[in-house]
């Protein structure tokens, strides 16, 4: 088994990796847009797909993903991971939903609370002793998963069925569809940037680079947040105009 997961803040990351090690000690896990993760799909029978919710929808860049290497998926049994900040519906379903279409056999699906990782929002922000005791009781709850898989051979099915299917649809997707139908070209870049290039090495779909001494945007942003929640200078802004808190694993742990 091996890990494969998208993670802008490192939520997504640390529940894979944990998971994994749990499942089976010693399996690796590997960010999706890594030069290597196709190969290690291909060699692997089982793997863990994470990545986190975004409008109870899947960021564009996995679905892009799944879609672009379609030929890979037939016969492999996949557990798909999906974080989010509130419950979001169906977010392991709708991956597992696309890679049926590819022959994927789906054997489970997990929804786990992280801390939200939008930083530009002001409405969502959470104390830090509040988010780190979501972290908390999601590693709690991926000890527990991690024990039953491993010991029993039991895979929860959170996300799979039609009800599921329903309130992700109904609680947030159907309203915000248009945000989650492609990559987004919304990314602003404030003067208050210095040209460093973190950005541009952090972004898993190089949509940014260093012009004339300053960070421009192109237009496949897959709403990461990795260079809004990491920029020194706080330059970096999406959803909101301002920067009310750079958010990570990290800071919450």
């Amino acid at each position: 088994m091996i890990g494969i997961y998208l993670s802008g803040t490192g939520n997504t990351k640390h529940c894979v990796e944990k998971l994994l090690s749990i499942i089976e000690p010693g399996a690796e896990a590997f960010p999706l847009e890594s030069d290597i993760s196709i190969d290690k799909i291909k060699e692997s029978d089982s793997i863990i797909l994470g990545y986190p919710t975004q409008f109870s929808n899947i960021p564009y860049m996995v679905r892009d993903y799944i879609n672009k290497n379609s030929s890979i998926w037939s016969g492999k049994k996949i557990f798909c991971v999906s974080t989010m900040a509130l419950f979001s519906g169906d977010g392991a379903g709708c991956a597992a939903r696309l890679l049926k279409k590819y022959n994927a056999e789906i054997i489970g699906g997990l929804h786990l609370l992280m801390p939200d990782s939008i930083g530009d929002v002001k409405l969502l922000k959470k104390p830090v002793d509040k988010n780190h005791q979501t972290i908390v009781k999601t590693d709690e709850k991926i000890e527990r998963v991690g024990k039953k898989i491993r010991e029993e051979g039991i895979y929860p099915k959170e996300g799979l069925s039609f009800l599921y299917h329903m309130a992700g649809l109904f609680g947030q997707r159907l309203w915000f569809y248009n945000k989650t139908t492609g990559y987004t070209d919304k990314v602003k870049v404030s003067d208050s940037c210095v040209g460093c290039g973190l950005c541009s090495k952090l972004c898993p779909m190089n949509n940014l680079e260093i012009k004339d001494g300053k960070a421009i945007a192109g237009p496949n942003c897959t709403m990461c947040y990795r260079c809004i929640d990491n920029c020194p200078k706080q330059a970096i802004t999406l959803l909101g105009k301002k920067v009310h808190e750079q958010c990570g694993y990290e800071k919450y742990c």
